[in-house]
């Protein structure tokens, strides 16, 4: 069975990357993801949020109608990000590379679109400060959410990846 990460796009991305989706049943959570993509202040933001975590990741500054540039700069900024949090370069590099591909799917879990517009809502709020990215990042992923029992998204992921790349 192939490795891979699988992105589950909102309707209003499938439409804008004119990428159709594949049929998918049997994914790992921990390597899937929703992906949505909001104008803030003039900008285009994409917005993935992992399925098992929680883990929230913001990419601007990219054409969503560029599927594989879009790919390259999510791994990328996941790596920066994961190794930012002091993950151990060992575990990124092999979580990284467990997949051999990216499929498109369609979004399929409506607690994770919940949290994901949680998470849409408290960027509008904190863009209003002086924030890199990453500060950001930093903020939603030590926010507390319901689905993951009242837990902080970054110590969930960091967890499973113990637990799975260790």
């Amino acid at each position: 069975m192939k490795k891979v990460f699988v992105l589950k796009c909102t309707q209003k991305l499938l439409k804008d990357m004119k990428v159709p989706p594949s049929e998918i049943h049997i994914t790992s959570p921990l390597s899937s993801w929703h992906v949505n993509m909001y104008k803030l202040r003039n900008r285009k933001l994409i917005i993935f949020v992992n399925d098992y975590s929680r883990l929230c990741l913001i990419i601007s500054g990219i054409r969503s109608a560029q599927p594989a540039k879009l790919f390259e700069t999510f791994r990328t900024e996941l790596r920066s990000y994961m190794l930012a949090e002091e993950i151990e370069e060992h575990v990124v590099n092999t979580y990284l590379s467990s997949a051999d591909e990216i499929w498109i799917t369609k979004t399929d879990s409506r607690s994770v679109l919940g949290t994901m517009n949680e998470m849409m809502i408290y960027t509008e709020v904190s863009y209003n400060k002086s924030e890199t990215n990453e500060e950001r990042l930093r903020w939603l992923n030590r926010s507390i959410y319901s689905p993951i029992d009242y837990k902080e998204p970054i110590h969930v992921f960091k967890e499973a990846l113990q637990q799975a790349y260790s």
